[in-house]
C-alpha cells in the first residue's frame, strides 16, 4: 500500500448527510483493506456518525457544510476529521443537562481511548474548528482456509 493515502467529501450541513458520510468513511476504509464487518469498521462508522452529527446539529445553521477528511499514513495511524466552519468548540455538558443529548462527545473520546487513539479539536485558519480522531492501523489477519494448514516461510 501507498504510504499516504488520503480523501475527502463535503456534504451539506443537513441531517440526510450522516449517513452519507458514514457510507463514505466505511467505503473508503474497505477500499484501503479494512472490511466492512468488522469491529474496527463497526467502531469507526458509530464515531463517524457521531461527529458528523454535531456538525449538522450544533453549528446552528452557520455552517452550510461539513468536511470529512481521512488519511492513513505508512500503514500505521488513521486519521478522521470533520471540520465545519462554526467557531465555538464542543462543550461536555454537565450530567443533569445530558437527558436526551450532549452525549457524542463522550461517546467519541470513549470509543478512541478503547481503540488506543486519541481525539483532538483544532481551529482552522478561516475561523471553524476539526474535530479529528487518531487511530492506530491494523487490519484483521486473512482467515486460513480450512483444512489448509497455514503457510510457514521459506528458510
Amino acid at each position: 500500500m501507498a504510504d499516504h493515502l488520503e480523501a475527502s467529501v463535503t456534504l451539506p450541513s443537513d441531517p440526510a448527510s450522516v449517513s452519507a458520510a458514514r457510507s463514505y468513511v466505511v467505503g473508503t476504509l474497505a477500499e484501503w483493506g479494512l472490511p466492512s464487518d468488522t469491529e474496527t469498521a463497526e467502531t469507526v462508522r458509530l464515531i463517524v456518525s457521531e461527529l458528523a452529527t454535531n456538525a449538522v446539529q450544533h453549528t446552528f445553521g452557520q455552517s452550510p457544510t461539513f468536511t470529512v477528511d481521512i488519511a492513513l499514513h505508512q500503514d500505521e495511524q488513521l486519521r478522521i476529521g470533520v471540520t465545519d466552519s462554526h467557531p465555538r468548540f464542543p462543550k461536555r455538558l454537565p450530567a443533569a443537562v445530558q437527558q436526551d443529548n450532549g452525549r457524542g462527545m463522550v461517546i467519541i473520546r470513549w470509543l478512541t481511548a478503547e481503540c488506543g487513539g486519541r481525539l483532538r479539536v483544532r481551529p482552522t485558519r478561516e475561523g471553524g474548528k476539526t474535530v479529528s480522531i487518531e487511530l492506530p492501523w491494523t487490519l484483521p489477519a486473512a482467515p486460513v482456509p480450512a483444512g489448509r494448514p497455514p503457510e510457514t516461510p521459506a528458510r
